[in-house]
């Protein structure tokens, strides 16, 4: 049974996503004035704060499982924070794994583990690479698997480099593998927090299964 406690931070946050949602269609001129009021409303008492997402091949493993598993996601909606002061600007933290648009294939989506934000110095082991620091909104992201070879199969920022925060369309908070393997992904600890509510409300586990494919 879900507790009060609980229920109230879920609450918290679905009304902060709905809000979010409903500016950047707004400001993106998907709706006028008028119709930002019912967008916020209905996305609040209708729409979930999470999908599901089908993860496959190898980068991920073991975290994702060996071929990869079903994931429930946390919608990442991203808006200027200057425009709506009490929206915590901060959505991800290095540590997490996200779900972001495939920056070669732009109809596909890929997940991998956050490493690094603006700000960070990128040094690496290949002396023909220059360092350099990533920029403003820009981030690194890197695939589990260390069995896999970094630039012909990990196919992440070490084969497409720095990456826009604003592609990360959400965040894996949980994973179900096979029928009996499944858990919470293992995200940064401030993200863990954040999400523990909608865990705690939207999870279920016998739906997942429904549409896993492995």
């Amino acid at each position: 049974m879900v507790s009060a406690a609980t229920w109230i931070r879920y609450v918290i946050g679905k009304l902060e996503y709905s809000a979010s949602v409903g500016w950047k269609h707004y400001k993106g001129g998907q709706i006028t004035e008028r119709e930002l009021g019912d967008t916020i409303w209905k996305n609040f008492f209708q729409g979930k704060l999470t999908f599901m997402h089908y993860n496959k091949g190898e980068e991920m493993a073991p975290t994702l499982g060996a071929q990869g598993g079903t994931l429930l996601v946390r919608k990442i909606p991203w808006v200027d924070p200057t425009k709506i002061p009490w929206v915590d600007p901060t959505k991800v933290f290095v540590g997490d794994v996200v779900v972001l648009k495939d920056p070669i294939k732009s109809d596909d989506f890929l997940v991998r583990r956050l490493a690094a934000v603006e700000g960070y110095e990128m040094v690496s082991t290949d002396e023909k690479d220059e360092p350099f620091v990533l920029v403003k909104d820009q981030c690194w992201v890197l695939a589990d698997n260390e069995n896999v070879k970094p630039k012909q199969e990990a196919k992440d920022s070490r084969t497409f480099g720095p990456v826009s925060l604003t592609d990360i369309v959400g965040r894996a908070i949980y994973c179900l593998r096979t029928a009996v393997d499944h858990g919470p992904v293992n995200n940064s600890q401030f993200s863990m927090q954040k999400d523990s509510p909608v865990l705690e409300v939207e999870l279920d586990v016998d739906e997942m299964a429904k549409g896993h494919k492995a």
